[in-house]
Order: C-alpha cells, then sequence, then structure tokens
C-alpha cells in the first residue's frame, strides 16, 4: 500500500507543466517535469489512464541525480517508457526509429509480434477488448454513468487477476457491484484528478485510438515485417497477478523466453502481489526498477 505524498511531492507536482501540441491534426495534451539537462524520458499511457498515472515516476526521474544516470547527455535519444496500450506505441517507436532510442520499458503489456493479438480472438464474445471495439458499444455502456463511476468501475476490474469478461445479457460495467470500494492505494482525490478530465474530454477518443486500431497494419522499412527485432535494452515490468497473465498464450510467450526473439536485449521483472496499475499500486518499487535501468544503460 503506497503512502501519502511528502510534501516535497506535493510541490513537485505543482511544477509539472501541461501543454497542447497538434501532430497531424490531433491536439495532444504533454505534461513534463525537469530540467533542460535531464535525460530525456517519455511516458506513454494506456486506457482510462491520463498522465497523472505517471505522477509516481515523473516525481522519481525528476528527483534523481542525472548526473549518476548518464555521463553524457544526447538529446537525440531518449528512454520510452510505456504501459498497456502504451507498451504498443513505445515498441512501435523503437522499431521505427531504433536510432532514436536509448531504452525501453514497458509495463503490463510486453512486445507484441505480427499477429500476436490474434488470441483475443478465442476469448468469449464477452471479452471487454472485444467489446469495446465495437463502435457505440462502450459508449452506450460508459455513458449511463458519471465519469468517475466509469473509471472506478475500470480501475477495481483491472485490478484483479481475473480477465473481465461480461456475460451476453450484461455490459462491461455491470460487473462491478456499486459497493465495492476503490483499490487500497487509488485515493478518492486520484478519482476526482481522472474524473474531472474525462468530463471535459469524454471517452470516444481514449476508446478510438487503442481499442478500434488494432486491425491498422503499421509495418516500418527498417525493418522484416514477419521478423521484427527491438535491439535496444529493454525491460519488462509485470505484477504477478496482472489479469493480462491469463492472455490465451501470454503465460507461455514469457515464461519459455519466446518474447527475446523478438527483444533479444529484454530483462524481465515480476512484482509479487502486483495488478495491472502496479506502477501506481508499489511505486516506490516500479521507480527502483526504472532508476536502475535508467543507471545502468547509459548513452
Amino acid at each position: 500500500m503506497s503512502t501519502l505524498p511528502s510534501p516535497l511531492s506535493v510541490k513537485i507536482m505543482d511544477e509539472i507543466k501541461h501543454n497542447y501540441i497538434e501532430v497531424d491534426g490531433l491536439k495532444l495534451h504533454i505534461a513534463e517535469i525537469g530540467s533542460e539537462s535531464s535525460p530525456p524520458v517519455v511516458f506513454l499511457h494506456g486506457f482510462p489512464e491520463i498522465w497523472y498515472t505517471w505522477r509516481h515516476q515523473m516525481i522519481a526521474v525528476a528527483n534523481a541525480d542525472t548526473a549518476s544516470i548518464l555521463s553524457s547527455l544526447a538529446i537525440s535519444k531518449v528512454f520510452v517508457i510505456g504501459k498497456d496500450f502504451g507498451a504498443m506505441v513505445a515498441y512501435t517507436f523503437a522499431l521505427f526509429y531504433p536510432e532514436k532510442v536509448a531504452g525501453v520499458i514497458t509495463l503490463g503489456v510486453p512486445f507484441m509480434p505480427p499477429g500476436g493479438l490474434k488470441h483475443h480472438q478465442t476469448l468469449p464474445e464477452g471479452f471487454y477488448t472485444r467489446r469495446w471495439q465495437e463502435p457505440g458499444r462502450a459508449e452506450a455502456d460508459f455513458g449511463r454513468f458519471d465519469a468517475k463511476t466509469v473509471v472506478k468501475n475500470i480501475y477495481i476490474l483491472f485490478s484483479k487477476s481475473e480477465i473481465p469478461i461480461a456475460p451476453e445479457n450484461q455490459e462491461i460495467m455491470d460487473l462491478v457491484d456499486p459497493s465495492t470500494p476503490l483499490p487500497s492505494w487509488f485515493t478518492e482525490e486520484d478519482l476526482s484528478t481522472y474524473g474531472a478530465l474525462y468530463e471535459k474530454s469524454g471517452f470516444q477518443t481514449a476508446l478510438q485510438v487503442p481499442y478500434r486500431s488494432f486491425k491498422e497494419k503499421v509495418e516500418s522499412s527498417k525493418q522484416n515485417p514477419t521478423d521484427p527485432k527491438v535491439e535496444a535494452p529493454a525491460l519488462f515490468i509485470m505484477g504477478e497477478k496482472d489479469y493480462v497473465f491469463k492472455f490465451p498464450g501470454m503465460e507461455e510467450y514469457l515464461k519459455t523466453g519466446e518474447v527475446k526473439k523478438y527483444v533479444p536485449n529484454l530483462e524481465i521483472i515480476y512484482v509479487s502481489e502486483g495488478s495491472h496499475f502496479v506502477h501506481e499500486q508499489f511505486p516506490h518499487r516500479v521507480n527502483k526498477l526504472l532508476l536502475n535501468f535508467l543507471n545502468s544503460n547509459k548513452f
């Protein structure tokens, strides 16, 4: 169970800068902290997370003595850290721009090879990913509740070790008993931060990018499309009780080392009692792993 942030952490939270950038017609929100002399680290989140999900890690990296992490700095390279669907973005970036990547860290979702998501189709129709791929299905489900309740329900569901699957006559939100409390490490203040953002933005774009883009083919001319490789140093962190472990073929893919066929310089670390939100559940343990990786891969 994580402790409340110290006054110093609260002060640093206030130093996080928020900006918007236009990229290919999309207006993207950017949260940043740290000095220009800091090693560039890009954090990429999944759904339903927002920038706030990385608060513990952003503060830890910003607080670190960067001289001990890097002996020489080059803005042309970055460390990329992604969680869940953010992991897919991180590895896609590493495949397209290997010369720009100093290292890759992903949480909850490892590198997935071509066709690696086909196992999802063996899961029942009520599998949450399949449901949310349907245009309008999740919007109608979520629309019965306020944004805070939707986020609360997803955090409760995704914190469990079982894959969220709804029966034919239920929607995903119906899987949560309204009396179920939040996970002990996720506070009402945290929930309010999420709720306030989604009340403004809605969920449509957040659903479109990950869940409804699975069929889009993205291939790099620098890679063999049937045998892609990420040569950069890589770290995969996964909670031992993460429900993703129960995706068909996932445990075998990880524990037999098949994943290293595609990411040969990969280290895998399992966090005891960790859930799908391991970085929020055990921020100090995850922060230590991140900083050790940065320190070990100076560029």
